[in-house]
């Protein structure tokens, strides 16, 4: 039986696309590198960020550690708050919580932005627990996220659920045999999510309790 239900943040609960490229182009910058056009860095929200630098825009490793610690530069200060909550999450996290489940959030963010986040964004309340990526990046793939937010919960894989927008959020949930919920307002596709696993599919906010319980 379901008790508990993990959410990714990013392009799950809020809407980062902003700040996430605001940070990006600010990192660009500082290493003279060409800055592209604001849609094509989309592919940013979700993945961890060093893998993303190195695959989507051909940096390796030392590089792409470079931008990092530049995008930092940004989002600690500013990134962070340019993002939003999708309309209705509130509510959905209110319902789920008062027929008892027990929520947390589940990111590769690092842990610290992402409290920060839901706090500043009055989501912090509905969470048991805000678990997350290590600054350090000794812990940012999404499968090692979702077993600290296991364990963190005092939980076991068979009794969570996974709700995320991208194939990562299913594909870490499947490492522990854990059921998923694929989410289509973020930034991961229909047929993103039923490749990766996906149990389930909400097209809407307002899907999402109705889907639980029948997977429950």
């Amino acid at each position: 039986m379901i008790k508990y239900i993990l959410f990714d943040l990013d392009g799950t609960l809020t809407d980062p696309a902003l700040g996430i490229t605001n940070s990006i182009m600010h990192a660009l910058e500082k290493m003279g590198r060409e800055i592209p056009p604001r849609e094509s860095l989309y592919c940013f929200i979700g993945p961890p960020l060093i893998p993303a630098f190195m695959n989507f825009l051909g940096m390796n490793e030392d590089e792409a550690k470079d931008a990092l610690k530049y995008y930092r530069e940004y989002f600690a200060d500013r990134g962070l708050f340019e993002n939003s909550p999708y309309d209705g999450i509130g509510e959905v996290l209110e319902a789920l919580g008062s027929r008892g489940y027990r929520l947390a959030v589940a990111t590769s963010k690092p842990e610290v932005f992402a409290a920060r986040i839901a706090e500043r964004f009055g989501l912090a309340k509905y969470f048991d627990v805000i678990c997350g990526a290590t600054l350090d990046e000794t812990r940012t793939k999404k499968a090692d996220v979702i077993e600290y937010a296991i364990g963190q919960l005092g939980a076991t894989p068979d009794e969570c659920i996974m709700i995320g927008d991208r194939h990562h959020d299913i594909n870490g949930a499947r490492a522990f045999g854990m059921k998923s919920i694929g989410v289509l307002w973020g930034y991961g596709s229909r047929d993103e999510l039923t490749e990766a696993g996906a149990d389930a599919i909400a097209d809407t906010v307002a899907d999402v309790c109705g889907l639980v319980e029948k997977i429950k």
